[in-house]
């Protein structure tokens, strides 16, 4: 009795040990961040992820320690690796059907290097910075590691994103990368000696709401209400356009149909977009292709994966339609049901509307396949196609709505959740009419972040926008000064920093080219804030006043050994203004910590400024040679208060 009833329990284990397998995964695909010569975060978790067919497991390894995983019914799948302290090189290593290595993988410090055009601003190229064939020349830092993110625009939140993968910096990488991030992660890595990867994510010209994710916009007043809107015409957008397609009557024809013959259509070899098959055209194109499917196959469901598609798309199996597609960024995923499913012929039918530019089934061909539980079938090669007689006016076919997050979908949401120290930013030139708002904007963007990545109060340090435009000697309302005071107000927010630039700006150029010390003066906050070096980080700021009779003395913080007068032989850049809110030009000197502001004209002085101008002449540092920011002791409302 006892014997029957061990080989009972035996068998009832090795049943539930049978249940409880799971496959190899098939087609593993990982986020363009997981490349040779990549950086990964030391010394917390570390995040690996991807896409598969559904069900497989799969093994991630690093370092010696293991993670398994099962792919979920959606075909994602992530793991989270224990921390590893700064070193390598090693391989990381994702083991499904087919094993992928990743090789040459450092741990050290990873940082996202965001922003637009000054944070774009390539050491050559267009940007030519100072000394920059120099700089070129000496970039040999292969433990310095960089990551560019290329520019992507989209109405809804992406998964991946295109780039060229990681690379060791060298003369001949650093060239066309952000000059600004180089020299931050330079002085890091003299530093700390420890790897350092930086992210380069920035988009010239780009808005502030642009980089915020609709989440956050939508508890936004003056944004919530296009959000909101932006998302429901989003929502109806596809319906809209297949509704005219269908009027139109280019569903009439037939061409879905699997027997309809296509003997007499052209061929084309796809993955491409048709413009570099000799299609010159907008407007729609459809795409056949007949496969085999196997007696193995029976019974299975499918997965019809097209890769990417420019620009709309709606795709049938066998006559019936599985799906419809919007987005040129993203891989066209589509389920097939067994009841669908022939043995033998199948036929895959696309109907491709391009709005203009390219059109077409540009891939990559490694997307482009057929998949069962048992078997893959690639879809590269000849398909058939068709031009459709019938003309769509897209002048009047209805447009995807504007969507103010439209950058962050395309550039921030795609390195979720990405393992990083933290983020350098440098923009706000897009932004100068919109001065007050910019105030709640900018806090917002980092606190949406911060919630996004779920890594708390990481480290975000940015640049107050520099000195520029002609000089003035008169005393004027102006934006630029207003939009620094927002920055300014955004070191509330725990863990950030500034690095103030209101001496190396540039009169006549926007994109000032002395970015060495921008990226040294974000170092040193990093060095001091982040990695807790003793050193001198900031400029004198404001901290209080005292009004004595005719005169107004002044406290600042970080004085950092004294307050100075830098190149002149007295303080200049103070004005002063009394109840009539007018200001003048002010007298000023040091005495001790504290600066004393005065005009003989103003006996009863309410308020001061200081640099409130977009170019101003102003000379008040400290010992360790780093300017005071700008500021006011005033709220009173400025040029930008009504703007949105």
């Amino acid at each position: 009795m006892k014997s029957f009833m061990l080989v009972s329990l035996l068998y009832l284990l090795t049943i539930l040990g049978c249940q409880n397998s799971h496959h190899p995964a098939r087609s593993i695909l990982l986020n363009p961040l997981f490349t040779d010569n990549m950086v990964l975060q030391q010394k917390q978790k570390i995040p690996v992820w991807g896409t598969a067919e559904p069900g497989g497991e799969i093994a991630v390894t690093l370092n010696e320690q293991q993670q398994k995983v099962i792919v979920n019914d959606a075909g994602n799948w992530r793991v989270d690796l224990s921390p590893v302290t700064a070193g390598g090189p090693y391989e990381l290593i994702i083991s499904g059907e087919e094993t992928i290595t990743i090789r040459n993988v450092l741990v050290g410090e990873v940082w996202i290097c965001s922003g637009q055009s000054n944070m774009e601003m390539p050491l050559a190229g267009w940007g030519n910075i100072d000394n920059y064939q120099e700089e070129i020349a000496n970039a040999n830092y292969p433990n310095i590691r960089l990551l560019m993110v290329d520019r992507v625009m989209s109405a809804t939140p992406h998964e991946n994103f295109e780039s060229d993968g990681w690379k060791e910096c060298s003369p001949k990488t650093i060239p066309e990368f952000s000059s600004v991030a180089y020299f931050f992660g330079r002085r890091l890595y003299r530093e700390l000696n420890v790897p350092v990867g930086l992210i380069e994510s920035a988009w010239g010209g780009t808005p502030i709401e642009a980089w915020i994710s609709g989440q956050t916009l939508k508890k936004i007043p003056e944004f919530s209400d296009i959000a909101l809107a932006n998302e429901k015409k989003l929502a109806v957008w596809p319906d809209k356009i297949e509704q005219i397609l269908k009027d139109k009557g280019t569903f009439d024809h037939g061409f879905q149909n699997p027997e309809y013959k296509t003997d007499d259509w052209q061929t084309m070899k796809l993955p491409t977009v048709w413009e570099n098959a000799g299609l010159d055209i907008d407007g729609i194109v459809w795409f056949s292709k007949d496969v085999d499917i196997p007696e193995s196959w029976k019974g299975e469901d499918l997965i019809l994966s097209l890769g990417k598609i420019n620009d709309y798309d709606i795709t049938w199996f066998n006559g019936k339609k599985i799906g419809r597609g919007t987005d040129v960024s993203e891989s066209r995923v589509y389920q097939i049901p067994s009841s669908f499913v022939e043995i033998g012929k199948n036929r895959i039918t696309v109907q491709v509307l391009d709005f203009g530019n390219f059109g077409g089934l540009y891939g990559p061909a490694d997307k482009m396949k057929l998949a069962s539980k048992v078997g893959i079938t690639s879809l590269v090669g000849n398909w058939k196609y068709i031009i459709d007689p019938i003309k769509i006016d897209l002048k009047k076919s209805p447009k995807k709505p504007n969507n103010d997050s439209e950058v962050y979908n395309g550039m921030i949401k795609p390195l979720l959740p990405f393992g990083i120290k933290g983020a350098i930013w440098y923009q706000g030139e897009a932004n100068i009419g919109g001065a007050y708002q910019y105030r709640t904007l900018f806090k917002a963007m980092i606190e949406d972040w911060r919630t996004v990545w779920g890594e708390g109060d990481f480290p975000f340090l940015f640049v107050q926008l520099p000195n520029f435009m002609e000089l003035n000697p008169q005393l004027a309302e102006d934006a630029w000064p207003q939009l620094r005071e927002a920055q300014t107000m955004a070191l509330a927010l725990p863990n950030t920093g500034m690095a103030v630039a209101i001496d190396i700006g540039d009169a006549k150029n926007i994109h000032p080219k002395n970015k060495q010390e921008v990226g040294r003066r974000l170092a040193m906050n990093a060095l001091a804030k982040v990695y807790g070096k003793k050193i001198p980080y900031s400029g004198p700021m404001y901290k209080s006043m005292n009004i004595q009779g005719n005169k107004v003395r002044l406290q600042f913080v970080n004085t950092d050994g004294g307050l100075k007068i830098k190149e002149s032989n007295h303080l200049q850049g103070f004005a002063l203004a009394g109840e009539d809110k007018k200001f003048v030009w002010a007298e000023a000197e040091i005495e001790g910590d504290e600066v004393v502001v005065w005009n003989l004209k103003i006996k009863k002085p309410v308020a001061v400024r200081y640099a409130w101008v977009s170019n101003p002449v102003c000379n008040l540092f400290n010992e360790a040679d780093l300017p005071a920011s700008p500021f006011r002791t005033d709220n009173w409302e400025g040029i930008t208060s009504g703007n949105k």
